[in-house]
């Protein structure tokens, strides 16, 4: 394995790692701000109880979370060093402002969530609750808003006189539609870990007798919550395929495995087995007109197939190898006034360019055959997507159906009725990490080959180390996040089996009479 290969090992391993324990942050925060508004609104000790234990736990992933968040930071100057220095100066005001304004906002009221129970009052600690999930959602806010601009850099611009790119409106890199997408489709996702979380460990009390008036009171809110949490990650995620469709359509068509460009509206291949050297997709079964819908909201859109975007790429490898002729003449002469009209008619297509960097370092001399290379470039890894797309929509309607079949037991006083479904809750707990990585990989995966899409191709940005540096920290890593992973099932189980604090031990009539 080269340098990038390596880089990129290591960090999609400590990305995925991490990516454990952000939705369940996510999750867990909110539920806890519910509870703890039942106990303000009531005053029953059994749901400050509720609040505690579920609180420890939220505690435990948080301080996982942190331990692992922060070495994915540093990659990006040992690792990803030119990347840093190409667009450093817009990436990394999200990731500042997140460690201002959220992380450390986190940090704060966690800790007086945890030892301020005997010096606050009811309202406070509801406000520290409250400041605690606020904190955690907009720490996704501020990464989100980074991954996005790396997924459709708006609001900056290539300057040729330094040689990078640079942030020619903020506003826009906030206000990213890519981003605002990524970020209520992301934390939707996270709900539905807590509401998860939560349903499985109280089935599992139900199942064994134990702790019943926290379990019955926990699944209800956990039924309540996942099902409109799920509801919305698909919707969202919905929204988020018609976000792709409008500025990442190689992403959409790999995802789909579409080929070639079919008349309007587009037909949704259901399942079937992607073969790129073949350019087709064996044994489909499709769904007419799905695809276009989803991806351009009428039956007029077409959703462009692989072969012809290809065949765009080329054009804009021609249009960027302009830009690439013209940079070097400015870098010769800044006073060039027809280097520079032409630069600035093609410079948006500059990163094209550099994906002829892989074949040769004369850009601006490349063969056809170089050229035709770097368009197929572009295509990402189109079976790998396919299947992990349809694991992640097929598991989000899964969470549907269970969440909205708990919550209707819920409703009906039953959620005890059936053991068997309450074993099917304890054994969907892996889940929602399952569709989440799938997820992760879905729209990092679709990105390649570029690091900036369009932008910056993955291959330029690495750090120039040595192949030996890199496998060292990934062995590194490895060893460390497995020691990491222990402790945290360790200590969740240890909790778990430990069981809640009650300081109440009767439960409402309505909540426990047996099921007629």
């Amino acid at each position: 394995m080269d340098v990038v290969s390596l880089a990129r090992l290591q960090f999609g391993l400590t990305a995925m790692y991490h990516f454990l324990f952000v939705p369940l942050t996510l999750g867990l925060s909110i539920i806890l701000v519910i509870m703890e508004s039942v106990w303000y609104a009531t005053g029953r000790t059994i749901w400050r109880d509720m609040v505690k234990f579920w609180g420890l736990l939220f505690g435990i992933n948080f301080a996982m979370g942190v331990a692992t968040g922060i070495t994915m930071e540093f990659q990006f100057g040992t690792n990803w060093a030119y990347y840093s220095h190409y667009v450093g100066d817009i990436f990394g005001a999200p990731l500042a402002i997140e460690g201002m304004m959220a992380f450390f906002l986190e940090a704060t009221f966690i800790g007086l969530f945890f030892f301020g129970w005997q010096k606050l009052s009811r309202g406070a600690h509801l406000f520290v609750t409250c400041m605690v999930a606020l904190g955690s959602n907009l720490s996704a806010l501020w990464i989100l808003i980074a991954n996005g601009w790396m997924q459709y850099p708006v609001g900056a611009r290539f300057n040729v006189e330094t040689m990078r790119m640079e942030v020619s409106n903020f506003a826009q890199v906030v206000l990213n539609p890519v981003a605002q997408v990524k970020f209520v489709h992301t934390t939707a996702a996270g709900y539905v870990t807590g509401a998860m979380f939560v349903l499985s460990i109280s089935a599992l009390y139900l199942l064994r007798k134990k702790y019943r008036p926290l379990a019955l009171r926990s699944m209800t809110v956990a039924a309540a919550f996942g099902i409109a949490a799920s509801l919305a990650a698909v919707v969202l995620g919905d929204e988020s395929g018609y976000t792709a469709g409008e500025n990442q359509k190689m992403k959409v068509a790999a995802i789909e495995a579409e080929w070639n460009t079919e008349a309007a509206p587009a037909s949704f291949t259901l399942v079937g087995l992607p073969d790129r050297d073949a350019h087709t997709t064996h044994y489909a079964i499709r769904i007419p007109f799905a695809l276009g819908l989803i991806v351009t909201r009428s039956v007029s859109g077409q959703v462009p197939g692989i072969n012809d975007l290809v065949a765009d790429a080329k054009n804009r490898i021609a249009s960027g190898m302009l830009a690439y002729g013209a940079m070097t003449k400015l870098r010769a002469d800044k006073t060039d006034a027809a280097a520079r009209a032409v630069f600035d008619a093609n410079v948006n297509d500059l990163g094209y360019a550099l994906l002829l960097k892989r074949y040769t370092p004369n850009v601006v001399d490349a063969t056809p055959a170089q050229i035709q290379a770097a368009a197929w470039d572009t295509v990402p890894p189109v079976a790998p997507l396919f299947w992990s797309f349809r694991v992640m929509v097929g598991l989000g309607f899964y969470f549907i159906l269970l969440f909205g079949t708990m919550f209707f037991l819920s409703c009906r006083r039953r959620l005890e009725s059936c053991p068997m479904l309450l074993k099917v809750c304890v054994c969907s707990l892996p889940l929602p990490w399952i569709a989440s990585e799938v997820g992760w990989y879905v729209a990092e995966g679709g990105r390649q080959p570029w690091t900036i899409d369009g932008v910056l191709p993955t291959f330029l940005s690495a750090s120039s180390l040595p192949a030996s540096n890199l496998w060292l920290s990934v062995g590194g890593f490895v060893l460390l996040y497995s020691a990491l992973a222990v402790v945290e099932v360790f200590l969740m189980i240890r909790t778990v089996r430990h069981g809640p604090d009650m300081t109440e031990d009767a439960a409402p009539a309505a909540l426990v009479q047996p099921a007629e």
